[in-house]
């Protein structure tokens, strides 16, 4: 069993995936990959400093993250050309996670599954909503201002569009026990629904889109 979680920023996918993860899953977090193991590679490290110059790192040569989303959430070319480059390593990765480990069960946390059509990878979708002003709290909470908030926000689906095209969709406006009792009651779902695919039979890594 393979599924792909998203939903939109500070909703809580993450809160959800770890609960799910406590009922014997495998848990993939998209945007954690990319922080500790794409955006720390040499050639990425490269192709960042070429396109950006030396500012794009920071005082111990690492990625300057912060300044980085600055660039990417306020040019959208620029977003694409990152998006270009990252993706295909992260669908490597998971790839390599999921054949490695034939038998379990994973859930993989996708910020932009339903906008990169990314369902194909997955046996199930799930989708973890919020109102908005639970999003923007949280947001701040991280230190991301609610104008941030916003433009990275534009960037994805509306959530409602998330919630019709997800398999399930789990709402986290209440207490952490209320998301807890939805993931139990969602794993006995998948129990009586689980299909029984091989994944290298029946996904396709997706292909990335050639720079021109």
């Amino acid at each position: 069993m393979i599924l792909g979680i998203t939903g939109g920023m500070g909703c809580g996918k993450t809160t959800a995936a770890k609960l799910i993860s406590e009922l014997g899953y495998e848990r993939l977090d998209s945007d954690g990959i990319i922080r500790s193991h794409i955006l720390t590679s040499e050639p990425i490290i490269h192709a960042l400093r070429q396109r950006y110059g030396d500012p794009i790192l920071d005082p111990n040569g690492a990625v300057d993250r912060a300044r980085l989303a600055g660039i990417i959430f306020s040019q959208a070319d620029e977003l694409e050309w990152l998006e270009r480059m990252l993706h295909p390593a992260l669908f490597a990765y998971w790839r390599t996670a999921i054949t490695s480990s034939p038998g379990r069960s994973w859930i993989v946390e996708v910020p932009l599954l339903f906008e990169k059509g990314l369902e194909n990878w997955f046996d199930f979708t799930l989708c973890v909503t919020s109102t908005p002003e639970q999003q923007f709290a949280r947001l701040e909470k991280r230190g991301i201002t609610r104008a941030q908030a916003e433009s990275r926000i534009s960037k994805q689906l509306p959530l409602a569009r998330k919630s019709d095209l997800a398999d399930f969709v789990l709402g986290n406006d209440g207490a952490l026990w209320f998301l807890k009792d939805q993931v139990s009651y969602f794993a006995e779902k998948l129990r009586l629904r689980t299909r029984s695919e091989a994944f290298l039979e029946t996904r396709t890594l997706p292909q990335p889109v050639n720079e021109s």
